[in-house]
């Protein structure tokens, strides 16, 4: 587990970079990014007692995927030993956590980013056990979406040209079919990935 967390780490820090050289320094609040990701959970769940609702436990699990990069983010801001953080979240996420109810495990979660204006492991582990979310498919769908993250900044995501759908079907959608023909444990999935979305996008778009 202390591997791929490292791995998620260099990840993330590498393309905050390629969103901005100094990223570190410029105040970024990752927490409110967090909070506002939260509400958004909470709408997929379903929590109006007045309306049938069926919980959309796919989306549930990619946005909570989403809030773990600001996580990561905001984790990595002040430290600079990426072995010994990744230490310290691998021995947080290794903890066995009993899933409470959904909606009291996004609250809790939800409640303590905002008193701390910060991320904590052990909250949003607690998260990850509520929605059913093993760490090995947070590896999995956090890999897909950073490397699909790299690819939307690579073809004009900063700028407003990138267009997200191709052949009348948004990048997402790619990414989870593309990741499925992969293999995942591969140390080349990463690079494959790219390859894969390039490949497709070109053949849709060109």
């Amino acid at each position: 587990m202390q591997d791929r967390v490292l791995a998620m780490l260099q990840l993330q820090d590498s393309m905050n970079i390629k969103v901005h050289e100094d990223w570190r320094n410029q105040g970024y609040e990752w927490y409110r990014a967090i909070w506002v990701e939260c509400a958004e959970l909470m709408d997929h769940y379903g929590w109006k007692w007045w309306k049938k609702q069926e919980p959309d436990m796919e989306q549930v699990k990619l946005e909570i995927i989403d809030i773990w990069h600001f996580g990561m983010s905001h984790l990595l801001q002040d430290v600079s030993d990426n072995e010994a953080l990744a230490a310290e979240i691998s021995a947080e996420l290794e903890n066995s956590v009993a899933a409470e109810d959904f909606r009291t495990a996004l609250e809790t979660f939800t409640e303590q980013t905002l008193v701390s204006r910060g991320f904590s492991v052990a909250p949003f582990n607690a998260l990850m056990a509520a929605s059913g979310l093993s760490f090995d498919a947070l590896y999995v769908g956090y890999v897909g979406k950073n490397v699909l993250n790299f690819f939307r900044q690579d073809h004009g995501y900063k700028d407003g040209s990138y267009v997200k759908e191709w052949g009348g079907r948004e990048d997402n959608e790619h990414l989870v079919e593309l990741s499925a023909e992969l293999d995942a444990g591969s140390a080349s999935f990463q690079q494959d990935l790219y390859a894969a979305l390039k490949s497709r996008y070109d053949s849709l778009t060109g």
